[in-house]
């Protein structure tokens, strides 16, 4: 079948508890889920930050995106070393925190918030690696590796936040794995389902990023799958570095996204109230300042061969993350430090 060539993710592991102590690392698990129809979303993430020479935290962070209730409600709790780890079962733990294939539960109160959940969520799309080649996840470069667990998946449960408790019965969304010794200079990540017209095995799953190699900064290289109806069709890569084409800004981006079996062009629009804003730090220094909308819209058309373009419309079904040095974004940044 066309657009079935994407090669399926190995058993995901964590990465963190065989980094030597010289090295630094950083490493997360994360997922968003969405309200099927409404703009409404959650994203939750599992993290571990090491400095070189210098013992492991562990963090969780968590935001809940509602666009009838004004700005993102974010909170995030950090612990040390002694109370990180992953066994059988779990990609990670943290505290008394969990993330494993099938589940997540934790617990994120602050000072600012009141968060915690209780999540099933079903084995979903098989898993893919964004980077295209093995190679690629065992080089020095690029410094950051992905993948996708369950790139279209759907999440039962409930999450409390302050007052609120939402019931969550199918709704759809995703689970990701990065790690690595250093963020891109600067990034996009992109997900989207719930297209309208569209079922579960319509989605886009897509990270693009520019890296700083010496003195230079590589130009926009995505890297990401785009599934219509369960046909997987692989877009970016460096040898179409020339041909991709990415207009960013923390509200969204225009962008081309060339592939050998199909290209996708489009837009994602974060409104401004609906950004949350976090520091991120970098193992062996300062960090980014990276803004994140779960509820975003996009408009997607792809191209194939020899078939007429599809038009993909979600109104509030996409993730948009971009990850910048700039500070006068004009986002406010959660009261949290990371490192």
């Amino acid at each position: 079948m066309p657009g079935a060539r994407v090669s399926e993710a190995p058993t995901t592991t964590a990465r963190f508890p065989d980094v030597p102590p010289s090295r630094g690392h950083y490493e997360s698990f994360y997922l968003k889920a969405g309200h099927p129809a409404e703009a409404l979303a959650v994203w939750i993430r599992y993290t571990i930050h090491k400095p070189p020479d210098a013992e492991p935290t562990g963090s969780v962070w968590f935001t809940l995106f509602d666009a009838r209730g004004g700005a993102p409600r974010a909170s995030k709790v950090t612990v040390a070393a002694d109370r990180i780890g992953t066994g059988a079962g779990e990609y990670v733990r943290i505290a008394d925190s969990r993330f494993g294939p099938g589940h997540a539960s934790g617990d994120a109160t602050s000072g600012r918030l009141a968060a915690s959940w209780e999540l099933e969520f079903e084995p979903g799309g098989e898993p893919f690696r964004h980077l295209p080649r093995d190679w690629m996840y065992r080089a020095p470069v690029p410094r950051t590796k992905l993948e996708s667990p369950h790139p279209a998946t759907r999440f039962s449960g409930q999450v409390r936040a302050g007052d609120d408790l939402l019931e969550l019965d199918g709704w759809p969304g995703m689970v990701g794995h990065n790690w690595g010794a250093e963020h891109a200079e600067r990034w996009i990540w992109m997900h989207a389902t719930a297209f309208e017209g569209h079922g579960p095995e319509t989605w886009l799953d897509v990270a693009i990023g520019r890296i700083r190699l010496g003195p230079f900064t590589t130009p926009w290289v995505a890297n990401g799958v785009v599934s219509l109806d369960g046909a997987r069709h692989r877009l970016g890569g460096i040898e179409r570095v020339r041909a991709t084409a990415v207009e960013e800004s923390p509200t969204g981006c225009r962008f081309v996204l060339p592939g050998h079996e199909a290209s996708a062009r489009g837009s994602v629009t974060a409104p401004p109230e609906a950004l949350v804003g976090w520091l991120y730090a970098d193992p062996q220094g300062p960090g980014h300042h990276t803004v994140n909308c779960s509820i975003a819209s996009m408009r997607l058309e792809v191209r194939r061969p020899s078939a007429s373009p599809v038009e993909l419309v979600t109104a509030s079904g996409a993730a948009y993350e971009l990850g910048m040095r700039e500070r006068d974004h004009g986002v406010a940044i959660q009261p949290f430090p990371d490192g």
